[in-house]
């Protein structure tokens, strides 16, 4: 199957930037309370099993799941950042994969994080995107989002120090909750707070879980 341009242009900007985004967003959650209390929040209540972070980039989120005593593995689509990933945090594991198409069985994870991997996705590919995510979540599993809000395509031809070509997608919270809901989640917390420091946009979290059956 022919790979998708947006797929192909995202695995590219990363292997690019990699090194230099590492540097430059290890430590982007010093002093960031309601982001660590969401990934807490997410780590007390998922079920006892697996737990993915697809999209994971270089490994920082995580790590601070793992020191949050869950049992983690991540994954990405971009080579280079798995690189790196294994380099700063030989003790977990990391693959490269896609989220479109997970090595992961029906039903087989307790928890997913996608911490800002949702943004480099059309907005209306994303049911597939979450499709597959309700396939490898076990009934009531839960799923963590995080992305920038807004309602626009954003084409990044600088990112990290490196000149690049990819698009980023601003997405509206209610959009994306809705799509959740088609694709059988019940979004349980929704949290929207204003753009600090060098954002430009406001910032969205949901906390889903998977419907089981007749919920």
């Amino acid at each position: 199957m022919t790979e998708q341009q947006h797929v192909s242009m995202t695995r590219a900007a990363y292997d690019t930037v990699a090194e230099s985004y590492s540097d430059l967003v290890r430590d982007e959650l010093d002093g960031r309370h309601l982001e660590h209390g969401l990934l807490a929040t997410f780590a007390d209540r998922v079920q006892s099993g697996d737990v993915l972070e697809v999209g994971c980039g270089t490994g920082r989120i995580t790590e601070k799941l793992h020191l949050l005593g869950l049992e983690i593995a991540g994954i990405d689509l971009s080579p280079n950042m798995i690189e790196v990933a294994r380099r700063e945090y030989p003790h977990l594991p990391f693959r490269i994969g896609s989220m479109e198409a997970l090595d992961a069985g029906d039903s087989s994870v307790a928890g997913i994080v996608a911490w800002y991997s949702i943004i480099h996705t059309p907005p209306e590919q994303l049911p597939t995107i979450f499709t597959e995510l309700h396939r490898v979540l076990v009934p009531e599993g839960l799923l963590l989002l995080a992305f920038q809000a807004g309602n626009e395509r954003v084409r990044l031809e600088q990112a990290y120090g490196h000149s690049v070509s990819y698009d980023s997608y601003r997405l509206d919270p209610d959009a994306v909750a809705v799509m959740l809901g088609e694709t059988n989640f019940e979004v349980d917390i929704r949290v929207h707070r204003a753009p600090m420091g060098y954002e430009r946009t406001p910032q969205a979290y949901l906390l889903a879980r998977k419907r089981t059956t007749g919920s």
